[in-house]
């Protein structure tokens, strides 16, 4: 070859060679996601595949180049190990080290709050929100704990189980996983301290829970709470039906009511608690930590009866004499009444 072609060619290939070297350098080290943009989260689901991510990519603009993105996803591996999850993708970042954090499966927690649930159902909707599965998953998952536990826990008291307050999991966490991590939560609840509180007022930490689940029920003041949980562990102790209304609520089913009628207290239903003495087989609600902790440092009295103040405070008018607390109840059917007549004459002027 003479001197002047093998120049031609040396020139070529140093040429191609500097511009290979170049180019993969921008694949790896060229800020390439994010640039110039905030900060942003990107959810993988378990579905997906490599092109399901790809345009993902694509249509929510994380990556200026989606061949080199993908160039390098492929030669790493990642395209044919992609991880489910929920990952935050920083601005300005590398294709490598947006692979380094997808490919670890770094994912960003995910908080899950709930409180003010009746039904597993309700909360089912609430816990999935913003997690890799379906509330009808959790929902099994749920029922399928209740089958196999060695706790106690049953179709009817395992919201118990579940106590209010803000969690950190990852977003493909399992159904059968969440479950397990709850029940953690509840037994890291029940320290031997409140296990002995429960105890001394001679209940289990279910029943305290079934407990709470009334008093939060039945007064919006928190200052009651440990007033209304004396006043029915007395009644427990002597052997009288508590009488909660919102036992009777929960067993019509419809907790839009505002009148418990005589003709509710004959419902035959374990949660009717005119009918059956002791406790419901389950809670009414998901009681919430200051509920738990007001049944379990109730504040002792000898009070039996208590009836909502007539003035709709929302305070109670407490007593231990059962001819006081029938003329407390008049007063507030009175009040309420008129109140209702006022509802029902401004309901037909605005029609």
């Amino acid at each position: 070859m003479k001197p002047n072609k093998r120049l031609v060619l040396f020139l070529v290939v140093s040429v191609l060679g500097i511009s290979f070297a170049y180019y993969a350098y921008q694949i790896v080290y060229t800020p390439n996601i994010l640039v110039q943009m905030e900060n942003k989260l990107l959810v993988v689901d378990e579905k997906d595949s490599f092109k399901d991510l790809q345009a993902k990519l694509h249509k929510g603009r994380y990556v200026n180049d989606l061949i080199s993105f993908s160039f390098l996803a492929k030669l790493t591996g990642y395209a044919n190990q992609i991880k489910a999850g929920r990952y935050v993708l920083r601005s300005n970042m590398t294709n490598l080290e947006a692979l380094r954090v997808l490919r670890a499966g770094k994912q960003e927690p995910v908080k899950i709050t709930f409180n003010n649930v009746r039904l597993v159902k309700d909360l089912a909707e609430r816990i999935t929100r913003n997690l890799g599965m379906t509330p009808e998953e959790f929902e099994a998952a749920v029922v399928k704990f209740t089958m196999n536990n060695r706790d106690g826990f049953t179709k009817d008291n395992v919201l118990a189980m579940f106590i209010p307050n803000t969690y950190e999991v990852y977003y493909n966490i399992s159904p059968d996983g969440l479950v397990n991590r709850m029940h953690e939560e509840y037994t890291r609840f029940w320290t031997p301290e409140r296990i002995e509180k429960a105890r001394k007022a001679g209940l289990t930490p279910m029943e305290i829970s079934i407990l709470a689940s009334i008093v939060q029920a039945e007064s919006i003041r928190k200052s009651e709470a440990p007033v209304i949980a004396s006043l029915y562990l007395n009644r427990l102790r002597k052997g009288i039906a508590l009488q909660a209304d919102p036992t009777l609520v929960f067993a019509v089913g419809d907790f839009s009511l505002k009148r418990v009628l005589n003709g509710h207290k004959e419902i035959d239903s374990p949660y009717n608690t005119y009918k059956y003495p002791g406790l419901p087989p389950g809670p009414i609600n998901m009681p919430e930590i200051h509920s738990l902790d007001a049944v379990l440092n109730y504040t002792p009295t000898d009070y039996y009866y208590m009836c909502a103040k007539e003035d709709f405070s929302g305070a109670h008018n407490f007593t231990n004499s059962y001819e006081e607390h029938m003329r407390n109840a008049a007063r507030y059917q009175k009040a309420l009444t008129i109140e209702q007549k006022k509802g029902e004459a401004l309901r037909r002027q605005q029609h």
